[in-house]
């Protein structure tokens, strides 16, 4: 069975940092786009990063860059995003969600309708 359950939000101070991890299980990550969403209440689910289990090249939404890196570790069959410099408007449910290859090489990192697979979420609050 096709799982992927998400980890590591928590409240943390503006400034602050908190690493999310994504684990899967029932499938491995080898030849996937996975990507980071949020959503914030009362908006949409947007797009964070995305990465290539192929080559491992990443992408970034404007909002993010610089201050958040995507990662993978494959031994642990497992994709992070570590997000540093936090601030109050990254607070949201940050989900990680999976791809076909085609959908990261054809530039359709954030279209939700892409992902095929979805974890359940983990909150992040970013507050003083």
């Amino acid at each position: 069975q096709v799982q992927l359950v998400e980890s590591g939000g928590g409240l943390v101070q503006p400034g602050g940092s908190l690493r999310l991890s994504c684990a899967a299980s029932g499938f491995t990550l080898d030849y996937y786009a996975i990507g980071w969403f949020r959503q914030a209440p009362g908006k949409e689910r947007e797009g964070v990063s995305c990465t290539s289990s192929s080559d491992g090249s990443t992408y970034y939404g404007d909002s993010v860059k610089g201050r958040f890196t995507i990662s993978r570790d494959n031994a642990k069959n497992t994709v992070y995003l570590q997000m540093n410099s936090l601030k109050p408007e990254d607070t949201a449910v940050y989900y990680c969600a999976i791809a076909p290859l085609i959908t990261y090489y054809s530039g359709n990192y954030f279209v939700k309708d892409e992902y095929d697979y979805w974890g359940q979420g983990t909150q992040v609050t970013v507050s003083s």
